[in-house]
């Protein structure tokens, strides 16, 4: 039995794992998530001891989406642990998504005794070089008493910047030995414990060449990507608008930064689009604000003509200019330079009054899109149009309620078609890696985030919700009582629909799955279960999932089987696809 550490005033004597429970409290973590081994068994035990929040997950995957989804509903670091090994490399999934969609994530992986590394010990494997591609920095602990030291440097390094995941490497040896810590080692910066850490402001040369362009622009237009939550620049960004009569368009990651029934907003631009396409084809200024400008968001780089100005606020200053030619390059904090932008433009009355009829246009637009929308958004269709879901959600989610979709067209309905009616993070999609799978642990992770009295749904297929579903099992064991809404189409249904639009009906491979009632599968686990196949028990449904808040609810929706009527953006059999693009 290890002894329980000895502390006095001047010293500390305790094992390296308890050093790293020490400092995560100090840090405040939130809710741990893992799967426990020989090699950081002493900060498994460190958790028990101080009270740390940790969770069992029954898959290290999952446990990197759930600490993503957490991170992103907080903009603090989510905490994920992986034993050495398999462990270790089945977390690289949910690092990549984090890594590539900039959230902060703290990894934290045993390794193994280095008197022994390399002569085969079991489960070795070059974990370190595998991980290493997939966070902002690796941080191998070789020394116990710099443990304090790493952890603060991992919350620095995964908090400031372009935040993303920083991976904590502990041998075996270094977790369990003891050593003798100053008290003045336990210490932790407050200002990296969240995102956006560290902000900055662009170069003010820079910033006042983009204030002179929006200036005499006539049809400016803000495009936003998830940078904006990060950042937590809502304000700024509606009072920039508002003050100057700019529209506001978003990418799926960026829905949020302001509501859909808002007068200004233009909703979802790039691969799917409402009306934001067409109004960046008139614009004569373009303001990007955290947004990558990658393939989605530009429809495989051809929304953004030759010689359209554009002003680019990033943060991550490689990013400008890689995929899209910027006329101003605003390196900074996205909430500051917006802010900064506003004060350097002054009384924008006259700008706005100008601009007036433009902005008029887009409740117009919005409300004709909205009116064409409607075959799907209520349709009466069996088996069910997943237009319907999205219509009957918009009705019955409350405001403050986190819609969670899943990386395959779960993400893409709902980019398109669910109304946000207040700005925030109210959409949570897995757009940066777009791997399936996520539904069940991010509807997990964001409803530990957001707590018990927000309501949380979390949108999948069926192939996904296969890969994930054992972590019904975790949201009961932790009282994290999210909805799950699984779209049964007893297909991976984004591969089938490509299939149908690229080869013609009929030619599908390695596409069906076989018919399950996932709502029985969800009551045997002891979750409720409510399966609709009648589009008029779908709202009904939704109601009382809404009501449930004692467990974990499934509503297992049977959709649609036609592949040509699978994509939220078109019908597949009318469709022309283009050589080496995909259809939207």
């Amino acid at each position: 039995m290890t002894a329980s550490p000895q502390f006095t005033n001047a010293t500390r004597t305790m094992q390296g794992g308890r050093a790293l429970g020490e400092m995560l409290k100090l840090s405040d973590a939130g809710l741990l998530f893992g799967m426990g081994g020989f090699q950081l068994l002493p900060f498994y035990e460190a958790c028990r001891a101080l009270g740390l929040k940790h969770a069992l997950i029954n898959d290290e995957r999952c446990g990197a989406f759930a600490a993503d989804a957490y991170a992103r509903v907080t903009n603090r670091p989510g905490v994920v642990d992986a034993t050495q090994g398999p462990g270790a490399t089945n977390i690289v999934t949910g690092l990549a998504e984090s890594y590539n969609a900039g959230i902060p994530i703290i990894a934290i992986t045993g390794n193994t005794n280095r008197e022994h590394s390399f002569k085969n010990m079991t489960q070795e494997a070059r974990q370190i070089d595998i991980l290493r591609p997939v966070v902002k920095e690796v941080i191998r602990i070789d020394m116990v008493q710099r443990i304090p030291e790493a952890v603060r440097r991992a919350y620095a390094v995964a908090t400031s910047g372009r935040p993303g995941p920083v991976l904590i490497d502990i041998p075996e040896d270094i977790a369990h030995a003891e050593h003798d810590f100053s008290a003045a080692d336990f210490w932790i910066d407050a200002g990296t414990l969240k995102a956006q850490a560290r902000r900055s402001l662009p170069d003010p040369a820079e910033l006042s060449r983009a204030v002179q362009m929006m200036a005499k622009a006539k049809r400016p237009l803000l495009l936003v990507g998830g940078g904006i939550h990060v950042s937590e620049a809502y304000d700024a960004l509606i009072a920039l608008a508002e003050q100057e009569g700019i529209p506001v368009a978003h990418t799926m990651s960026g829905k949020g930064a302001i509501g859909c029934n808002h007068p200004l907003s233009a909703g979802v631009f790039g691969r799917y689009s409402r009306i934001a396409n067409e109004l960046v084809e008139a614009s004569d200024c373009l303001i990007v604000v955290g947004c990558k400008l990658g393939e989605i968001a530009t429809r495989r780089f051809s929304l953004i003509g030759a010689g359209k100005p554009v002003i680019h606020v990033e943060i991550w200053p490689e990013e400008i200019g890689r995929t899209t030619r910027t006329d101003v390059a605003l390196v900074g904090d996205a909430k500051l330079t917006l802010e900064a932008m506003a004060a350097a433009l002054g009384d924008g009355h006259k700008r706005a009054a100008a601009r007036a009829d433009y902005c008029a246009e887009v409740p117009v637009r919005m409300a004709e899109w909205r009116k064409g929308a409607a075959d799907r958004l209520e349709s009466s269709e069996t088996p069910i149009n997943i237009g319907r879901i999205m219509g009957e959600l918009n009705k019955r989610m409350p405001a403050d309620a986190v819609l969670v979709a899943d990386g395959g067209f779960a993400a893409h309905w709902g980019g398109l078609l669910f109304e946000t009616k207040a700005a925030g993070r109210h959409f949570v999609a897995d757009r940066g890696f777009a791997s399936i799978g996520y539904g069940v642990p991010g509807g997990l992770g964001a409803q530990i985030g957001v707590g018990s009295k927000r309501r949380v749904v979390a949108l999948t297929g069926d192939g996904g919700f296969n890969m994930s579903l054992g972590d019904l099992e975790t949201a009961r064991r932790l009282g994290a009582n999210f909805i799950t809404i699984v779209f049964n189409n007893a297909a991976s249904g984004y591969v089938k629909a490509l299939q149908h639009a690229v080869y013609g009906a009929g030619n599908y491979q390695s596409s069906d799955l076989i018919e399950m009632d996932y709502a029985n599968i969800a009551k045997a686990m002891g979750c409720h279960g409510i399966r609709v196949v009648d589009p008029e028990k779908l709202g009904p449904a939704i109601t009382e999932a809404l009501a449930k808040t004692d467990s974990p609810t499934v509503i297992d929706v049977v959709v649609t089987r036609d592949p040509g009527r699978m994509l939220p953006g078109v019908d597949n059999r009318t469709l022309k696809v283009q050589k080496g693009d995909r259809p939207v």
